[in-house]
């Protein structure tokens, strides 16, 4: 039997406007430029780079994102460690656009979905994107209120220079 997800708009991140209800966040980031960052982006986000050299931890065991793919992510150490198990709704595989969303399951301490998206512009920019909508899920989630709320743009702003070729060179990982 499949795992429920915890909220009921799945695959809306992906639509133009986002479900009201719950908190959204964009962002975007210039992270590099051509054919070849958008590659290395790409399969960075796809093989779960991003998350891990944004220091989200990633059993090394997980598929790369696939529609249906389950992922479980955690911050943290010892007992303060905070789980966040997923699953991949939808994969974004044009030619000039590639990423995922994935929404949350039981267990995790957030109710909703995030997209990643790498996309090549045509003025040769890549650009890396994250939109997302979610509200708390646990006790403890509603409680640290906007406590929650920095802590999740905080990660956002590490997934993308986590992203940024500019910054680490152009060496593969």
């Amino acid at each position: 039997m499949t795992t429920e997800f915890t909220y009921p708009d799945v695959g809306v991140s992906a639509a133009a406007d986002l479900p009201g209800g719950y908190h959204h966040l964009e962002r975007a980031r210039t992270i590099g430029t051509g054919r070849e960052d958008f590659v290395r982006a790409s399969d960075r986000l796809a093989g779960w780079e991003m998350h891990r050299r944004a220091g989200i931890r990633v059993s090394p065991d997980t598929p790369r994102a696939a529609e249906g793919v389950e992922v479980r992510l955690s911050l943290g150490a010892g007992p303060l460690t905070i789980g966040a198990p997923c699953r991949v709704v939808y994969v974004i595989d044009d030619q000039r656009e590639k990423g995922f969303a994935y929404g949350t399951l039981p267990g995790h301490p957030e109710s909703g979905e995030e997209r990643f998206a790498v996309l090549w512009r045509e003025d040769d920019v890549v650009e890396m994107s994250i939109r997302a909508f979610s509200r708390p899920a646990t006790w403890w989630a509603r409680l640290g209120g906007p406590v929650a709320r920095r802590v999740q743009l905080g990660i956002t702003q590490r997934y993308l220079r986590a992203m940024d070729q500019r910054r680490q060179g152009r060496a593969r990982p």
